[in-house]
């Protein structure tokens, strides 16, 4: 089996890949192959939840092995279609790949909607990394990391999303927050179950839906 997340840049490939390294090490003992693409194209947000999802509905179709997840950030909202909630996000998202089976011909195939799936970051990547508040407080030899945030950090106001503090907190100990550098090096050190403990809301959906994958 293999199980292909389509995630909004590199940043986000590279820093769930850290995370989830021994999920995604287990899971290819058990036959399971995990791997994660960024988009490239365009606005990375727009493109991946209104094109990806009718490239997913070929692509499901021609592969009976292979499971597709999209996996964008919620914030900023109401780009490519509006939406606020994730359940808006999962319901334009899944509209356009339910559109595109119905364009081939396959709108009754249960097979290929039970091999796709729709999980968020709420709000984006960041959130991971202030719930790895051990790990990002390390990051900087330990002390205060003198910015403050809403616990759980999914409940973070969208206003102010866990980015915005993360660059924060990178901005007071005299660094520049580096996404694709800094992310990985904080998510590698923690457990990707202790982070989902963490963030309830959206990250654990997609972790439990990992950890339950069988080769078939």
């Amino acid at each position: 089996m293999r199980v292909f997340t389509y995630v909004e840049g590199p940043s986000d490939s590279t820093a769930l890949s850290a995370l989830l390294a021994p999920l995604i090490d287990s899971k290819l003992q058990a036959g399971i192959s995990i791997k994660f693409f960024p988009v490239t194209q365009g606005d990375h947000k727009t493109y991946l939840v209104t094109q990806v999802p009718i490239k997913v509905a070929r692509m499901l179709a021609d592969n009976p092995d292979l499971i597709v997840i999209i996996f964008p950030d919620l914030y900023p909202q109401n780009k490519g279609f509006p939406h606020q909630t994730y359940p808006e996000l999962y319901q334009g998202i899944i509209s356009r790949f339910n559109d595109e089976l119905s364009r081939m011909g396959c709108a009754d195939d249960s097979r290929i909607k039970s091999r796709f799936q729709v999980f968020c970051l709420k709000h984006d990547l960041e959130a991971l990394l202030l719930a790895a508040e051990e790990s990002l407080t390390a990051r900087f030899g330990g002390g205060q990391l003198g910015v403050s945030w809403r616990k759980p950090v999914e409940d973070q106001d969208q206003n102010y999303p866990p980015k915005h503090v993360v660059e924060e907190i990178y901005r007071r100990h005299g660094q520049k927050y580096k996404e694709t550098v800094d992310a990985p090096l904080v998510l590698r050190c923690v457990s990707y179950r202790q982070i989902a403990e963490r963030c309830p809301q959206c990250f654990k959906p997609f972790v439990d839906f990992l950890e339950n994958l069988q080769d078939i």
